[in-house]
């Protein structure tokens, strides 16, 4: 079956599901296959429980005209959203990075918000099938899109790009994340820098920190030629400083083409310095799309971190940054410089292990060891198998959530500041209940 022609289909049915356990009434199920499984033989049942057309690329469970079968479902569904997106008559921004990615398109989200229909990828919506299924939600109700993007591999970036096609931009930063698919740093810049190669080629523009010198550097490289800069100095299209920074982020900014030289204040319910960019880049947007500066103020306070990532929660004894949806080395440093700035009597800090990192993992954890034990926290805890590794006399050392979990019921902290992070694997979660 022809793209065309689905896309008929489709235009009818705009609901897409791809799990017979969350269909809806009148969806098209796409069949996708997975490492163990293949949704082809759950095609019936989707059919049953109310979706119009199920496409397949198994013959064998074409059995009517409700099945419509295609070479390969993965790839018709990408090719789907592609052809969708090119009917699309907004602006779309393509926004990926080893850190903040997350809280960065949802500060944009809450700002942008406030003047336009805006449309952003939903949770962790953001790889190969996550963007096909973003793009096939966005209807002709929307203004804008924030598309996210993520990838562990290079190509990965440049493929999403060609079914986004983002005329606009955004690299958070790029750090330690994925190495082991990346192959090392190097391999993360080439990766990320996919989406300015992909806006260069295209006359697209870019959102760029300039405080942040390897994304300066990356933009040059690739010829970027329609940049919009933010950061600290007043040459920047938005310059802004942080003014407040305990419990939350508060940020001074200014727009370099504003005649009287207006100062503007932004508040936030963000907490961690490393949020201060994220902010700041979101500001940037918001003006860039000519929203006034009341309007960006209100949508940055009106974003409220609720996916723990950044968000702090206060118990009857303690207050905890839960920061546990995900962890690598630069977003754990972070962290760390973050939690000594919280003025607090008493921190603790309780870090999971971080995945990915291939061959580079030891070296990682102990990079991270070492530079807790430098930090005036009053107990520190790791759990999980690398970090096991490097038990020593200086610390709390758990092999599993499990195990952390019955020695923190014995002991429990009161009083504290907790850190607690780790890569989403460790379920870090599972502690807070004795906090």
């Amino acid at each position: 079956m022809k793209t065309e022609d689905l896309y008929q289909f489709y235009l009818k049915h705009r609901v897409i599901c791809t799990d017979t356990r969350k269909i809806s009434e009148s969806c098209l199920f796409f069949a996708l296959k997975g490492e163990n499984f293949d949704a082809n033989e759950f095609a019936s049942q989707a059919i049953k429980g109310g979706a119009a057309y199920a496409v397949v690329d198994d013959e064998r469970y074409a059995v009517s005209d409700r099945y419509l079968l295609v070479e390969d479902v993965l790839s018709t569904l990408q090719d789907l959203s592609a052809f969708h997106r090119r009917q699309l008559k907004i602006p779309v921004i393509g926004i990926t990075g080893s850190n903040g990615k997350t809280t960065t398109k949802e500060l944009i989200k809450s700002v942008l918000s406030q003047h336009c229909r805006t449309y952003a990828t939903e949770g962790n919506l953001n790889n190969h099938i996550g963007v096909p299924l973003t793009l096939l939600a966005i209807t002709e109700d929307y203004d804008i899109a924030i598309i996210e993007m993520g990838a562990n591999h290079q190509k990965e970036i440049a493929f999403l790009c060609s079914l986004a096609q983002p005329g606009y931009g955004l690299i958070t930063n790029v750090g330690k994340a994925h190495l082991e698919g990346f192959g090392g740093v190097e391999g993360v810049k080439i990766g990320k820098g996919e989406l300015y190669e992909y806006l260069a080629e295209t006359n697209g523009t870019v959102f760029i920190n300039t405080d942040n010198p390897t994304l300066v550097d990356m933009s040059r490289d690739r010829e970027v030629r329609n940049v919009v800069d933010y950061g600290k100095g007043a040459t920047n299209y938005i310059s802004g400083g942080l003014t407040e920074v305990s419990p939350y982020l508060t940020v001074e900014w200014q727009l370099k083409s504003q005649e009287d030289e207006a100062i503007f204040t932004a508040e936030s319910n963000l907490p961690g310095l490393y949020n201060f960019e994220n902010i700041l880049a979101a500001i940037c947007i918001g003006n860039f799309f000519k929203l006034s500066p009341l309007q960006v103020n209100l949508g940055v306070k009106a974003y409220i971190p609720l996916n723990n990532r950044s968000q702090i929660l206060k118990t009857e004894k303690n207050t905890i940054i839960c920061d546990y949806y995900n962890a690598n080395p630069s977003s754990m440093m972070a962290a760390l410089d973050n939690l000594e700035t919280v003025p607090a009597e008493h921190k603790v800090i309780i870090l999971g292990d971080m995945f990915e990192l291939g061959l580079d993992s030891p070296m990682e954890h102990r990079l991270i060891l070492e530079k807790v034990m430098e930090t005036s926290a009053n107990r520190k805890i790791f759990i999980g198998e690398e970090f096991y590794k490097l038990n020593s006399k200086s610390g709390e050392f758990y092999k599993t959530t499990s195990d952390a979990f019955l020695a923190l019921q014995e002991t429990p902290p009161t009083h504290s500041t907790i850190l607690l992070k780790g890569s989403r694997g460790m379920k870090l979660e599972s502690l807070i209940t004795n906090f």
